[in-house]
């Protein structure tokens, strides 16, 4: 695995726009530029970051300002400035050879999942997962926003799960968002039963598991999925050793979408060697109720000897997790808190 080198202070982050760019969100995004600004770097944008439109540029386009990006010797680290659509159309136009020759970190969530699992899968560059360039825009900061500078940094953060979560998402008007609803993350573990075809997931307390992280936004991934662009087979069969903890933010997909994703990846081999399977709380389940979702997942995980941990503080509902691609990780779990730890090695 190839760790990128953290960009130090004074050394400037540069920030594309592969999916959506910011000219909507403008205001709130120089807010987080100043928090970047105030912990000692600079950046740099290139043309389509403030673009209003959906997505920022064609798809060639967007695929020559990421290059661009890291081959100018000034960037010492790429950060997406947003989420959104259409991030999918511009793998083609990533110069592999470039990126090879300046690896770089690379951070982004949501779509920029699929520049992720090319980088890290294909690629074997670790990456960031869990932040955007405009993630640091609440006043005041909370925790999750420090501990993702210090992952960036270099300083991996210990990271344990949150007391209360936001349930009804950011506030334009006071920059922050209510922390309205108790975090509880669930440990289910698998038990073979007889009288179900598939086996039965039931609650457990306790985990301690080590692996190597793996995984990004499901509803992206799902995309990405037998196209050149990923080697999650490759990924796994090289790390089988080290065991795999994969994690998934689900932004939308329903609960049978989901179990379909899972199918397909258990299929395929992908759960072989997994030591945890981490799902983080969905942003928007619709009329779907928790136990809507672990039915489903049962089919899957109901007879595999993976533990699964839902309603984790991963993805778009925050408090999140900044995570990375590709390092090993070291995870615990008692009685609905858990404590993440990351080891690059």
């Amino acid at each position: 695995m190839i760790y990128p080198r953290f960009p130090k202070e004074g050394e400037t982050i540069g920030i594309c726009a592969p999916s959506a760019g910011v000219g909507g969100k403008l205001a709130s995004f120089e807010l987080s530029l100043e928090t970047l600004h105030e912990a000692g770097y600079k950046t740099k944008e290139t043309e389509n970051v403030r673009s209003e439109g959906y997505p920022s540029a064609p798809a060639d386009v967007r695929g020559a300002e990421f290059n661009q990006l890291f081959s100018d010797p000034e960037i010492s680290m790429v950060i997406s400035a947003s989420g959104g659509d259409y991030n999918v159309e511009m793998l083609p136009h990533i110069n592999a050879d470039i990126v090879r020759e300046n690896p770089k970190w690379f951070a982004g969530y949501s779509d920029p999942t699929c520049v992720e699992l090319y980088l890290t899968t294909v690629l074997d560059i670790a990456t960031i997962y869990g932040v955007n360039a405009g993630a640091w825009d609440w006043r005041p900061l909370h925790k999750f926003q420090y501990d993702a500078l210090s992952v960036i940094k270099g300083e991996l953060p210990v990271q344990t799960s949150y007391e209360y979560y936001s349930s009804k998402g950011f506030d334009d008007e006071t920059l922050s968002c209510e922390m309205d609803a108790e975090v509880r993350w669930t440990l289910l573990m698998p038990v073979y039963s007889s009288e179900s075809e598939h086996g039965e997931l039931f609650e457990g307390t306790s985990l301690d598991v080590t692996g190597r992280l793996i995984g990004g936004c499901i509803d992206v991934i799902t995309w990405v999925m037998g196209t050149p662009y990923e080697d999650l087979a490759g990924f796994s069969e090289r790390y089988k050793d080290d065991g795999l903890i994969w994690y998934f933010d689900n932004f939308e997909l329903k609960p049978m979408d989901l179990m379909y994703a899972m199918i397909k990846m258990r299929q395929a081999g992908l759960f072989d060697h997994a030591r945890a399977v981490i799902f983080g709380r969905t942003l928007l389940p619709g009329e779907a109720t928790d136990e809507d979702y672990l039915i489903q997942l049962e089919r899957v995980f109901g007879e595999l000897e993976v533990p699964v941990i839902w309603n984790a503080d991963i993805g778009h509902t925050k408090p999140s997790f900044t995570l990375i691609n590709g390092a090993m990780g070291h995870l615990t779990y008692d009685n609905g808190r858990a404590t993440l730890t990351m080891d690059l090695k």
